[in-house]
């Protein structure tokens, strides 16, 4: 049976397809990938990264998003909803409507089973093309283990990882700390192990 073959999508196609669209997708490579609904523990760990980001923001001139908020990272190649989405430069646009932020800061993505791979390999990859990002940030949702790297020296990224609720990632580059504990309000998992 023959298969249909694939049609290249531009990123401006992208952007009016998706504009209109009632569920989102993201683009890669002249393709879009429909966004897939998230789980409980999803949901409460993008929140509460969200809220703890949100309240030390609150009286400073820095902004952050929770997953509707469309990243563009590179001029042909990807736009992503990032679970969690943050800078302190004046936030930067593509265009007019607003909706694409291409000045990231912080990106934070909650992993699943379906994205994982994709999350820590060709999306990190690429993210790492952003001049603007500092840090990216991975969080498990089944079990307690938060990714930070890091960007240091300009190219280089550095990793700290924390398996406990007692470790606090330091966010310098929006002068902003996250208590691994804060990460995981509300859940609890067999931490025995």
């Amino acid at each position: 049976m023959p298969t249909a073959e694939k049609r290249f999508i531009s990123p401006e196609e992208y952007l009016k397809i998706e504009r209109a669209s009632e569920i989102r997708h993201e683009y890669y490579n002249g393709e879009m990938f429909a966004m897939t609904g998230a789980s409980r523990p999803h949901n409460v760990i993008a929140g509460n990264i969200f809220a703890e980001l949100w309240a030390q923001f609150r009286d400073r001139d820095c902004e952050t998003y929770q997953s509707d908020m469309r990243v563009k990272v590179d001029r042909k190649g990807l736009y992503t909803y990032p679970d969690v989405v943050a800078t302190c430069d004046s936030p930067t646009f593509e265009d007019d409507e607003l909706d694409t932020l291409i000045n990231p800061r912080v990106i934070v993505e909650v992993l699943s089973k379906s994205t994982e791979d994709y999350d820590r390999g060709t999306k990190f990859e690429t993210y790492r093309r952003i001049p603007s990002l500092r840090d990216y940030i991975l969080v498990a949702q089944d079990r307690v283990h938060v990714e930070h790297f890091q960007r240091q020296d300009g190219e280089r990224w550095i990793l700290e990882d924390f398996n406990t609720r007692e470790g606090t990632l330091t966010l310098d580059s929006i002068a902003c700390e996250l208590r691994v504990a804060d990460v995981y309000t509300k859940l609890t998992f067999d931490e025995t192990t």
